[in-house]
This record gives structure tokens, sequence and C-alpha cells, in this order.
């Protein structure tokens, strides 16, 4: 396993970890200051500062990134599927201006949630088949463009409203089925906050092996977790194995960035330069 005790060249930003103290840019400002040197952008972030000055901004600052958030949200009611096929077309274009290596995809729940306007069902047996129908459509797109695409499973309790894909087992089904020929095309992206009470998790991550393994992200788990959306640890402050995670991921061969990504309400009121300080000495010692 990697050591970070030493610097933090392999710590990627998520940057909805400080969405709340500013725009893309100032983000990208303050990773420079700090000396982190990839990030991972949310679209909406970059829609609000525009496409060309996102770009712009993280070349400037010899920025890479670990990955584009995010794509998906597939199940739909059939008055929207071409909404879902030309929203996902258009991440897909502009993951690759901006450089990423990969799309994190969240597959959505049930229809009324992925896209709302959708006729309200209770079928999530029907909203895991519009995925594999929908992915399918935006991976004949992705191969094209040379997009990777990483299913990021969620845990269960945003099975409704987020991801009826939950387990790094029902991830990498969609993956065999899709990309039978492991080509690089589909893959996952690990969550520790998502996978990590999962019995089968140390068993799936060495099914997924290296082509599978496109994005890891870290964060914590708190306990109690008052808002399971916006109540994310700092790592080391919950009860993840980080460390035995990463190993694991490690073990068969991923070498890429540990992406920090924390939803948190208490995170979001502190001052951007102490969280990323906090990021990095974390970074060191416990992921």
């Amino acid at each position: 396993m990697r050591d970070f005790s030493v610097d933090h060249r392999w710590l990627s930003l998520n940057t909805a970890t400080v969405r709340k103290q500013g725009d893309l840019t100032q983000i990208i400002e303050a990773c420079a200051r700090h000396g982190i040197r990839a990030i991972d952008p949310w679209r909406d972030q970059v829609a609000s500062v525009g496409l060309d000055r996102a770009v712009r901004a993280a070349r400037d600052a010899g920025l890479e990134l670990s990955g584009y958030c995010r794509g998906g949200m597939f199940a739909s009611d059939a008055a929207h599927r071409g909404e879902v096929r030309d929203d996902n077309r258009r991440c897909i274009d502009e993951a690759r201006a901006l450089g990423a290596p990969c799309i994190v995809l969240v597959v959505g729940g049930l229809p009324q949630y992925s896209r709302p306007g959708s006729v309200v069902s209770k079928d999530i047996g029907a909203a895991r088949a519009q995925v594999d129908e929908a992915l399918a459509e935006m991976l004949d797109y992705a191969r094209e463009a040379s997009m990777p695409l990483a299913i990021e499973p969620l845990h269960p309790a945003y099975a409704a409203d987020r991801a009826c894909v939950n387990t790094t087992r029902q991830a990498l089904d969609i993956c065999d089925r899709l990309d039978p020929q492991r080509t690089g095309a589909l893959g996952v992206a690990l969550d520790v906050y998502h996978i990590w009470w999962d019995p089968e998790v140390l068993s799936q991550i060495a099914r997924a092996g290296q082509e599978r393994l496109l994005a890891f992200h870290v964060c914590d788990w708190l306990v109690p977790t008052k808002d399971i959306l916006n109540d994310r640890g700092m790592m080391g402050d919950g009860v993840i194995e980080i460390k035995r995670l990463r190993a694991a991921v490690e073990a068969v061969g991923f070498g890429g960035y540990s992406e920090i990504e924390i939803f948190s309400n208490d995170w979001w009121g502190r001052p951007m330069d102490e969280v990323l300080k906090t990021c990095i000495a974390r970074h060191r010692t416990v992921v």
C-alpha cells in the first residue's frame, strides 16, 4: 500500500466538499494554494462559472481531474427518456472538454425522483431495468468519446431517490452485462461511505480488479448520523476502516487518487482553508 504520510500527492478534492464556501474558480485557487493536485468537479459548479472558464481555471492551476460528477439519473417515464439521453450526452461532452478520466454515475432511484415530472412508480425492479437500458445507450456514446463510465453504488438508504444500485456486487453485475470483455469503458467508483457496511465488499473489490476500479472516494460515517445526505464525517471522525478499504483496492492494482468527498453541514460552515488543511492532515494520517 502506498505511503501517504509524507505528502498529499494522491489527494484529490471532490469540489462538493467546499461547495458552500466558494464557486469552482475559488475552489481551484484554494487547491493551488494548498498544493492539492487534482479535483473532481460537479456539473452544477461547472455550469455556474461556465465550461470554458472552468477548463481554463483548472488548466492554468495545473490541476488534474480524478473524475466528473455526475452522470446518470437514468430512471424515468417514457416522456422523459429523451431528456435522460441528451443530458447524459452533454455530461460526456463536458467531461471530455475538462479532461476527466471518467464520469461518476449516480444511477437514480424511482422515476419521480430521478427525473422530476415522471409518472410516480414504486416498482424498483422496473427502475433497475431502466438503468441497464439507459446506461447501455449512454455507453455507446461514451465509447465514441473514449470516456469511461464509473457506476457508484450508493448506500441502501438512497435506493428510492438517488440510486437503486446499492452494492458493489450489483454495480459489477451491470458492468459484466454491458461490458463483458472488460474493455475499461465501464467500471465502478467506490465511496467508503456507501460500501463500508457491506459484508461482501472485500471479495467484490477483488472481483472488480484493476480494469473496473475507476475511482475511490473517502470520508467517514458518523455515529449518530444526523442527516443521511449531509452529515458525512471527516476521515478519522467515524467508524470506517478507511485504510483497510484502500489496501483492498490497491491490492488489485488501483493506483489513482484517494478523492475526498464530504457532504457536511458542519464542514460547509467552516472556512475553506481550514477544511482543506484538515483534509490534508487526515489524508496523511488516516487514509
